[in-house]
């Protein structure tokens, strides 16, 4: 993928070990008819790339979310998201008024636990064949 097919994407950053975070996936293909969102794990080479090139701590394991150019984290990436999704779920975007250290906490919180809560994979998802070219993998 070149610079500029990158600049056009909507790609969701998601930890492909989580539980929580493949479910997340699972929510936003069934309620993204249009296909505008892309997936790629963090653990990918791909995923490694561009927290290089955006200098993100390479030990991240927040949802990312890169719309445009620019890259969203934690709360107000799974905001973004859910702006773009089909149903009540956009009507979800008006939390982005609250202030970005509050909602943050809130996410660290569940991010926090989610291994706890919803468990781990030992391997990041295979997606199925309808499904694959929604997946950046390299």
């Amino acid at each position: 993928m070149n610079k500029g097919e990158l600049h056009l994407k909507r790609i969701i950053f998601f930890d492909g070990e989580c539980n929580l975070c493949n479910s997340s996936v699972q929510f936003v293909i069934k309620r993204d008819p249009k296909g505008i969102y892309q997936f790629a794990s963090l653990q990918s080479d791909f995923g490694q790339q561009v927290i290089l090139k955006h200098r993100l701590p390479k030990e991240i394991d927040s949802f990312i979310y890169l719309e445009g150019g620019t890259l969203h984290i934690k709360s107000t990436a799974a905001l973004k998201v859910c702006k773009g999704l089909s149903g009540l779920w956009k009507v979800l975007y008006v939390f982005i008024i609250v202030p970005k250290p509050i909602r943050n906490l809130v996410y660290e919180c569940i991010a926090r636990n989610r291994y706890k809560w919803f468990g781990k994979r030992e391997s990041c998802m295979i997606p199925t064949p309808d499904m694959r070219d929604r997946f950046i993998d390299n």
